[in-house]
């Protein structure tokens, strides 16, 4: 027992089911049958008003009747008597209950306005719900079957140490019956359904202190707390415990499919990408990639590094998986020369370095194939060695033995990955694990499984406390929400200048001007510019940047200033200031209300550099997140744009420059000179200060473009978005 509060639900000691029926073949007779079959050891206890007996055990016409305590109960009743069961176990004490009907908020407005009464009545009275119109929790090792799902009759699950925490009740029992197919042990299953108490991440709280459990696999349609979320995430990558996710709803219209199955927000998919990365967890692409990766990570120990060597019988198989290992983020170094000259000495028509093809002739050699796995994992630093099997004599007399001095490898190299591939069957499989090895069937899958193991582990190892800190900045902002940025020394000196206590507040609309000053303050750099209110003004300024300058108009109706022309560049004389401050003018008016103009804003032509955008997106469930990519019109034509939480960390913001694809264009492509990556990463830290500040007023920030130089940054234009009063 881990005294988590949901352990009565995967644990109990007792369960009641209301609405059990006689037929074993029905939703309400199922769980009774699946309980007593897998010989749980707790009672059972089945409620129907018009049955003596239920499958052989005493029935209950009420939970009224039964003797002593029930821990946990089960309603499988129709939805219009869902309400009057749960008041029955609130009469009988039962604090975690499972409402395994359907009918509510998945179907229309009545049953919405269904499930929003029972969750009323749980919360008033400390019940836990999971569910409604969930699948139901299974716990292999002490054999409780709490479900109506038929994929057990097909395939009986195996104790082991990989646990699934899913929404859809549907996922859960693919994912489960691909799972026994795969040879995967199992401990915990649990499908939360609508989520109207416990949810996913919750489930993921209770699996990353759950003894039973070495390895999470969860499926998520939607969140409703992130914080909870990502508390759970971390809490699984402290335990050491891989956490593999898969998040539906990546598209528009699967979010839309989502939200009218759950009533959850999928949220913004690249933003739920970054949490991922920052605590600790993997995105699977698919249920066999998921089951893959788990696969590994229970058999094998965690990956030391993220290099691995490839020994093949074809040059073929062996470039495939090279060029699947560049796209996973797999490390296949070439291998020094001494160690070539060991293999040569030993298999003197091997061709390659890594990956290194052995031809089909290593089959004639004795003991060739284990020497030179032997030589891999001896002379390199490579936590994994893939060995292509195909063409390799797997006979009843070969096989065996060559098992067993793998195997002897392995005893030798604790810490490292041997990763069989090839076409096998069931009897190898199960040698080949039995000696603490794996195999797989197909190189991609292979090296996907290993590329997602060695990508949790490193973010595991990476973990810097960032995601923690910006976990306790909401929990600040949430104990006093009305201070803001109050206290900070940022907000001192932006009230300083009268800017923040007068222009931040919600339902404020911000210019140019304003925006920009408010993010120079905070440390964003500017060009010197000055804010126009007649001709004359602008000729001084631009004397002052000197020429050549621009000349912008500012309102904070025209928040698109290019679209009609409200940019004017290269002005070199006193001549062509006064016209551009008129023509400005002119088209700013025919835009915008003529108490909207702000001005015309005069600034010295910037140098050419690289266009960069910084951002702040307040998602709804995570709070600020950090936006940085390829600026200008590629933002929109490439979207290589990445996401962090907010604040950033130094760590942290160097991590976000690096995940966008077009990173390496700024630290020197073809002969160009480096960009000023520092200047970058102040400027990203103090942008995310700037937002954890002012998170209860914020909606949104666009910093485009900001343009990077070889010696230092510039901001060029910004928008300062403001919530609804």
């Amino acid at each position: 027992m881990t005294g988590h509060p949901l352990q009565p639900f995967f644990d109990p000691q007792s369960v009641a089911i209301i609405g059990a029926s006689s037929d074993p073949e029905k939703l309400g007779g199922r769980p009774i049958r699946y309980l007593r079959d897998a010989g749980y050891a707790g009672h059972i206890y089945p409620i129907n008003p018009k049955a003596d007996t239920v499958q052989g055990l005493r029935a209950y016409a009420s939970l009224a009747d039964v003797p002593g305590p029930v821990d946990q109960a089960l309603i499988i009743v129709p939805a219009a008597g869902a309400q009057q069961a749960l008041q029955a176990c609130i009469a009988k004490g039962i604090r975690h209950v499972q409402v395994l009907s359907s009918g509510f908020a998945e179907e229309d407005d009545t049953g919405r306005q269904r499930q929003d009464d029972l969750a009323r009545l749980a919360a008033a009275h400390g019940v836990r719900l999971t569910g409604p119109n969930c699948l139901g929790i299974v716990s292999v090792a002490n054999r409780f079957y709490a479900t109506f799902s038929t994929a057990l009759e097909a395939l009986a699950p195996q104790p082991g140490g990989v646990s699934f925490a899913t929404q859809s009740g549907a996922f859960g029992s693919c994912a489960y019956a691909q799972a026994i197919q795969r040879g995967l042990g199992i401990a915990r299953i649990v499908a939360t359904g609508n989520e109207v108490d416990v949810d996913v991440a919750q489930c993921i709280d209770f699996l990353a202190s759950d003894p039973q459990t070495r390895v999470i696999c969860a499926a998520i349609e939607g969140c409703r707390d992130g914080d909870v979320l990502r508390r759970a995430l971390l809490k699984a990558a402290a335990a050491g415990k891989p956490v593999i996710l898969m998040k539906v709803g990546a598209s528009a219209r699967g979010q839309q499919a989502a939200a009218t199955h759950t009533g959850a927000i999928a949220g913004n998919d690249r933003v739920f990408d970054a949490v991922a990365r920052e605590c600790g967890a993997w995105r699977a692409t698919s249920i066999e990639q998921m089951l893959d990766i788990a696969y590994l990570c229970t058999h094998l120990p965690r990956p030391a590094n993220a290099r691995a060597g490839v020994l093949t019988v074809s040059g073929g198989i062996g470039v495939l998986m090279a060029d699947d290992a560049e796209r996973l983020g797999v490390d296949m170094p070439a291998l020094p020369a001494a160690v070539q000259t060991h293999i040569h000495e030993r298999v003197p028509f091997a061709i390659g370095t890594n990956p290194l093809d052995t031809t089909a002739q290593i089959g004639v050699i004795k003991n060739g194939l284990t020497d030179l796995v032997g030589i891999l994992l001896r002379d390199t630093d490579w936590a994994t060695v893939f060995v292509y099997m195909a063409q390799i004599p797997c006979d009843e007399r070969r096989f065996p033995p060559m098992l067993d001095e793998l195997a002897k490898l392995r005893e030798q190299h604790p810490d490292r990955l041997i990763v069989l591939v090839g076409p096998h069957s069931e009897r190898m499989r199960e040698a080949i694990e039995a000696r603490h090895m794996v195999i797989f069937a197909d190189p991609g899958r292979a090296m996907a499984a290993v590329g997602g193991a060695c990508g949790i582990e490193a973010r595991r190892a990476g973990l810097q406390g960032h995601a923690l800190n910006a976990l306790n900045a909401r929990d600040a902002a949430r104990q006093d929400p009305g201070e803001g940025a109050a206290g900070s020394a940022h907000e001192t000196r932006t009230q300083d200048k009268g800017l923040g206590e007068s222009l931040l507040v919600p339902g404020a609309r911000l210019n140019e001007w304003q925006a920009k000053q408010i993010l120079q303050d905070y440390g964003l750099p500017l060009l010197r510019e000055t804010l126009c209110t007649d001709p004359d003004a602008a000729v001084r300024a631009a004397q002052a940047a000197g020429y050549p300058v621009v000349a912008k108009i500012v309102s904070v109706d025209i928040p698109h200033k290019t679209e009609i022309g409200g940019v004017l560049l290269n002005l070199r004389d006193e001549g062509a200031v006064r016209q551009a401050y008129h023509l400005l003018r002119e088209r700013g008016l025919a835009h915008a209300p003529a108490d909207t103009i702000a001005g015309v804003l005069v600034s010295p032509m910037s140098l050419p550099g690289t266009e960069t955008i910084l951002g702040i997106h307040m998602d709804p469930l995570f709070g600020p997140m950090v936006m940085f990519g390829l600026g200008g019109v590629a933002v929109e034509l490439f979207q290589d744009v990445a996401f962090a939480s907010a604040p950033l960390t130094d760590q942290a913001a160097d991590a976000l420059i690096n995940s966008v694809r077009s990173a390496r264009l700024l630290q020197g492509w073809r002969g160009q000179a480096p960009m000023d990556l520092a200047a970058l990463r102040k400027a990203l830290v103090a942008l995310s200060r700037f937002a954890d500040d002012w998170r209860d007023v914020l909606a949104g920030v666009d910093v485009n473009p900001f343009v990077l130089h070889p010696d230092g940054a510039v901001c060029l234009d910004a928008l300062i978005t403001l919530k609804e009063a």
